[in-house]
């Protein structure tokens, strides 16, 4: 059976070594594209306008193959998509449009590897319980893609089928995500990429569980019943590798971001805010996917949430520490800092210093927006937030005093994620106020200590 029969029958490609070869001509096709703007350049074209042209090629050529093998490649250039706000304009320009519209889009898979599995999760009367089903995919992700439908009694639902073989490509690509980090490396450009690439493993394999994902989503769903600022879809049938839900219709954060008016951008940044805080104390669960193609504005307003695969289960809720770190922070009080994280055992026996200006200084500038009563949040700021996070001395400083659990860890780039996109869509958001109200710890204050400097923007 030749490779592309064997393609359509199974819905990706699954071999390691094809998928492999695949990702191989990702950076070949960029040493032959950078060959040829070299030649260009020789012979008298514009610098700028050829490496422009390049960068574009090598973009497509991204989406291209990216969107063809899905798995972990496609989830990790999601990943990476919504960081892209901390990465230099020069440097993310090229690549945003490829890779925001992999957030929702993707070559589709026939319609007759889709039936198929439809006929295998809901039985060969498949047709009986979904009336009308559009063989044209909504959205087309890196696990699977949601087709638009009609349930049995009427209901417009949203059907989110598996694509046949990702467990087994997303097995492929596990040992290969640490190259695809380096494959990346251009767009990321100083991003954590080898954390990213931990998160992205952890997460796929959760994801590909469609029976826990509705049971999460169906208790996301009761603890925002009849909320006035969230809408999160009933789920109407689950079987392993197939979820069917209520139709959510809205305006995509992506399309908010390219060509949003004022209004939205900032009732959507004050949402996405909210929401953050709201689900870890309403239900013990973190939604953990924080791109834009996971949210929708609603005609009336409200958000809407989607895709429950990847959470994190904090029953006890956000933890105490968070805020009143950040509080501390805020207030410009280090040892308050110090005082919250050795009250919580997250501060490493042995650290003696009694000046604990590296820990403000690691983290002022993320909790910059917590000290003011509204903050303009942009991606000058986000490449600020990154570059303090990480290529600091204070941020090693962090990481060598710093004790920190796995769930905490994530809770913080989730965090970072949704900061990543407010800046997308420059929103300007009230968020101190909203910490007050829905961060836990926030809310007592630490004291001031003499650090000096105004927290205003112009003063960064």
């Amino acid at each position: 059976m030749t490779d592309d029969r064997r393609q359509v029958r199974t819905g990706l490609p699954q071999d390691p070594l094809r998928r492999s070869l695949k990702l191989a001509a990702l950076p070949l096709g960029h040493v032959g594209r950078s060959a040829f703007g070299l030649a260009r350049r020789l012979a008298g074209g514009a610098e700028e306008a050829v490496r422009t042209q390049v960068q574009e090629r090598t973009a497509r050529q991204l989406f291209q193959v990216v969107g063809e093998l899905k798995g972990g490649t496609q989830k990790l250039a999601q990943v990476l998509s919504v960081m892209e706000a901390a990465v230099p304009e020069h440097l993310a320009a090229p690549y945003r449009s490829a890779l925001t519209e992999l957030q929702e889009a993707g070559p589709p898979l026939p319609a007759a590897v889709v039936h198929r599995v439809l006929r295998g999760e809901l039985g060969p009367g498949w047709r009986a319980l979904v009336r009308e089903f559009d063989d044209r995919p909504v959205a087309c992700a890196s696990i699977g893609q949601v087709h638009r439908a009609r349930w049995r009694d009427g209901t417009e639902v949203a059907v989110k089928v598996q694509h046949p073989g990702a467990e087994r490509a997303l097995n492929a690509d596990l040992g290969q995500l640490r190259r695809l980090g380096r494959l990346f490396a251009p767009f990321a450009d100083g991003l954590p990429v080898e954390e990213l690439v931990h998160e992205v493993r952890d997460r796929m394999v959760e994801e590909l569980d469609y029976g826990r994902e509705a049971g999460t989503q169906r208790a996301f769903a009761a603890s925002f019943a009849g909320d006035e600022d969230f809408l999160v879809p009933p789920v109407v049938h689950g079987t392993g590798r197939v979820l069917v839900t209520g139709w959510l219709e809205g305006t995509p954060v992506s399309a908010v971001i390219a060509d949003g008016t004022r209004e939205q951008r900032d009732r959507l940044g004050l949402l996405l805010v909210r929401f953050l805080f709201a689900g870890p104390q309403r239900c013990g669960l973190l939604h953990s996917d924080p791109h834009p193609g996971n949210f929708r504005l609603l005609p009336d307003g409200r958000l809407g949430v989607l895709d429950f695969g990847a959470v994190t289960r904090l029953p006890d809720g956000l933890p105490g520490w968070i805020g009143g770190v950040t509080r501390a922070c805020a207030d410009g009080d280090p040892d308050g800092m110090a005082e919250v994280l050795r009250r919580y055992g997250l501060l490493r026996p042995g650290v003696a210093h009694r000046d604990f200006g590296w820990l403000y200084r690691a983290m002022a500038p993320m909790a910059a927006p917590l000290a003011e009563e509204e903050f303009a949040f942009d991606r000058p700021w986000m490449r600020e937030v990154m570059r303090t996070a990480t290529l600091t001395k204070e941020s090693a400083a962090v990481r060598s005093h710093v004790r920190m659990p796995p769930e905490q860890a994530l809770v913080q780039r989730v965090w970072l994620g949704t900061l990543a996109v407010l800046c997308q869509l420059g929103a300007r958001v009230p968020i101190r106020a909203e910490a007050l109200k829905g961060l836990p710890g926030f809310d007592a204050r630490t004291g001031i200590s003499s650090v000096t400097g105004s927290h205003s923007r112009d003063s960064r």
